[in-house]
């Protein structure tokens, strides 16, 4: 029987994940397809209770949805429990279980593509949703001594702080601000190590395309910029900061590790990062 996976957001268009999970089955010999399911909010629930048809290894999750589909999943692994998100999802059984690869994927390009190492250094990340709470968990783990998070919804930022404040250990501070205050230019002018962009803005197909969320005049070159998206090849984001002769990274490094992870959630095999690397530079056209 051929297996089914996807990913679930809203929207969709722009992902390359079905180019990259087809292009590692293949490579591995498994019978398995993989779908862009576009998912507005009201049909969250029923999309994710399709997963439970046999013929479904599971999904990805991505925006908006990987903090509210955690209501229609029977069990969370530690690193989604620890996050507060969910960005995959494994049919184990008779049981949809969320977990939780970002984490993995984006402390692995930190190190092994940026050449970055968070231990004691002092983060800023921009946007309070899924991705952010998962490279804010990364860079807890990793012992950065500051997670300064930044977005336009206080009660929400303040969720997130809120939630992972009893992970941190000492010597490392979690705080947040509003996005564009004192506090933040402060940050952003001359005190974060690394910025990384959690937000959709600058991704292709969506209202935010094109744009930077922070203009190059405030970026540091001393800094490191890190930008969640991948598709453009070069974001708004990392070309501003480069712009200022700052090293910036984008997010296709997150994304193949984060896929390999998930892979071998659904498969119990390896995957091939090399393939899923060449397929992610196709489908992007680079």
């Amino acid at each position: 029987m051929t297996k089914r996976a996807g990913v679930i957001g809203h929207p969709v268009g722009h992902s390359i994940s079905p180019a990259v999970y087809g292009a590692a089955f293949k490579a591995a010999g498994i019978d398995a397809t993989y779908e862009a399911w576009d998912t507005p909010p009201e049909t969250l629930e029923g999309r994710v209770n399709a997963l439970r048809g046999s013929d479904f290894l599971g999904a990805n999750v991505t925006i908006p949805h990987k903090v509210a589909i955690k209501d229609f999943l029977d069990a969370m692994s530690d690193r989604a429990t620890r996050s507060g998100a969910v960005n995959t999802v494994v049919h184990d059984g008779e049981k949809l279980t969320g977990d939780n690869t970002d984490v993995a994927g984006f402390a692995r390009s930190l190190r092994e593509d940026a050449g970055f190492d968070a231990a004691g250094k002092r983060a800023m990340l921009l946007g309070s949703g899924g991705a952010a709470r998962a490279v804010a968990l990364a860079l807890v783990e990793a012992g950065a001594s500051v997670v300064y998070i930044v977005g336009r919804q206080p009660k929400k930022i303040e969720r997130v702080v809120l939630d992972l404040k009893p992970l941190t250990p000492a010597g490392t501070t979690i705080t947040w601000a509003y996005w564009g205050d004192g506090s933040y230019l402060k940050m952003l002018r001359g005190e974060a190590n690394l910025v990384v962009n959690c937000t959709p803005v600058g991704m292709m197909g969506t209202s935010g395309a094109g744009q930077s969320p922070v203009p190059a005049e405030l970026m540091q070159p001393e800094a490191l910029f890190f930008d969640l998206v991948y598709n453009p090849v070069e974001t708004p984001f990392v070309a501003a900061a480069k712009s200022r002769g700052a090293k910036a990274i984008s997010g296709m490094g997150m994304l193949v590790y984060q896929a390999a992870e998930t892979f071998k959630l659904w498969t119990g095999q390896d995957a091939s990062t090399n393939v899923m690397f060449d397929a992610a530079k196709a489908g992007l056209g680079a």
